[in-house]
């Protein structure tokens, strides 16, 4: 990858990790619910994920969904049903209370299965591949890349979580409790929709 190529790149990893989209929704909720050092494993879990979901589309994954677009749209169905679920569970939640600080948030190996039902994450990955490798898909090369992504993930991310801590007595009041939540589950859907519409015009 030639330094053109590489700020090219870097640029594109930075606005599609930066953006809002649902990792980001999901973390600034985490980081408002449970605080920045219970999300830590969340984010780094996001960070894996599509970098390993790039290199497993690097390496055949699209090949196959050339080969099988109905598996693609299966995928793509499947996530954005889940995604749906989600925001009306994230609508629904209540007030931040002290039991709520007691579960369990989100961990590494959930942040990282998130991916494979992400839009944004598969529309990523395939525009990574399709942009950056089509030409001349190499593995080194590939994995270079997932690195790179990896990297800028945790802090575009990860900032996020810091403005969702910032909230974190606020949410515990019963009317913005209520307006964050919806506006998180509204985000998220936002989010998801272009991702969802784009995925499903690469089938057409």
């Amino acid at each position: 990858m030639n330094s053109s190529l590489f700020i090219s790149y870097f640029l594109f990893c930075l606005v599609m990790t930066s953006t809002p989209g649902p990792n980001n929704a999901l973390v600034m909720l985490s980081g408002a619910r449970f605080g920045l050092k219970k999300t830590l494993p969340l984010i780094l879990g996001i960070a894996c994920g599509v970098a390993l979901q790039l290199i497993a589309i690097g390496m055949g994954l699209n090949q196959v969904f050339q080969w099988f677009p109905a598996l693609q749209l299966l995928f793509s169905l499947i996530g954005t049903a889940y995604l749906l679920w989600l925001a009306w569970k994230i609508a629904m939640s209540g007030p931040l209370q002290i039991t709520l600080e007691e579960k369990p948030a989100m961990g590494f190996v959930q942040g990282a299965i998130f991916q494979w039902v992400n839009p944004k994450a598969w529309i990523m990955s395939i525009s990574t591949i399709a942009t950056y490798f089509a030409v001349n898909p190499q593995f080194n090369a590939i994995v270079y890349a997932a690195l790179i992504l990896l990297l800028i993930s945790i802090p575009c991310v990860g900032i996020w979580a810091v403005a969702g801590k910032f909230l974190r007595r606020l949410l515990m009041q019963p009317k913005f409790a209520c307006i964050f939540n919806l506006s998180m589950a509204l985000a998220l859907l936002l989010a998801v929709l272009p991702a969802c519409l784009q995925f499903i015009r690469l089938q057409a």
